[in-house]
C-alpha cells in the first residue's frame, strides 16, 4: 500500500501514536501531533524525549494516525529520519521545522522569527517517518 493512497486522509488527520523500541526491545509509545511531510509523516520533538533517544538507536517505528473520533486510522510501519542540529545544517533544520509546523497545523505561523527562536531554545528536531508498509481502515 502506498502513501499516495492515504495522502488525503493524512492531510486531515493529525493525531498520532508513535511506537519506538527501548534498548531491551520493549515498545515505548508516545502521542504526537503529525502531518503529511515529504515522503512520509513528520512531527517535532525535543532532544530529551524517549522517542527521539530510541529512534537514534533504532530507527524502526510504527505510527498510527487517527481521525479525531478514533474511528478511522492509518498505520505507517517504517524508518524514522531525524533532522537535528547534530545531523543537518541550521538552515535545513529551520526549514524542516517550519514545514512540519505547516503540515500539522495547515497554516503559517503568525511570527516565524519567534517560532524559530522557540525551536532553538527547546532544542527541537524534526522527525520524518518513511513508511515501508501502510495499512488501516483508511488505507
Amino acid at each position: 500500500m502506498s502513501l499516495d493512497r492515504v495522502s488525503e486522509f493524512l492531510k486531515q488527520a493529525h493525531h498520532g501514536v508513535l511506537t519506538t523500541f527501548r534498548r531491551d526491545g520493549a515498545a515505548q509509545m508516545s502521542i504526537v501531533s503529525c502531518g503529511l511531510y515529504r515522503d512520509g509523516v513528520g512531527f517535532t520533538t525535543t532532544n530529551e524525549r524517549a522517542k527521539l533517544i530510541n529512534l537514534r538507536r533504532n530507527p524502526n517505528c510504527s505510527l498510527l494516525i487517527s481521525q479525531e473520533d478514533w474511528w478511522g486510522y492509518v498505520v505507517l510501519e517504517g524508518q524514522a529520519k531525524i533532522l537535528s542540529a547534530q545531523s543537518t545544517t541550521p538552515e535545513v533544520l529551520r526549514q524542516a521545522l517550519r514545514e512540519v509546523y505547516r503540515a500539522v497545523s495547515g497554516n503559517d505561523h503568525p511570527n516565524w522569527e519567534e517560532y524559530d527562536r522557540a525551536m532553538q531554545l527547546q532544542r527541537r528536531s524534526a522527525v520524518l517517518v518513511i513508511p515501508e508498509r501502510v495499512y488501516g481502515t483508511k488505507a
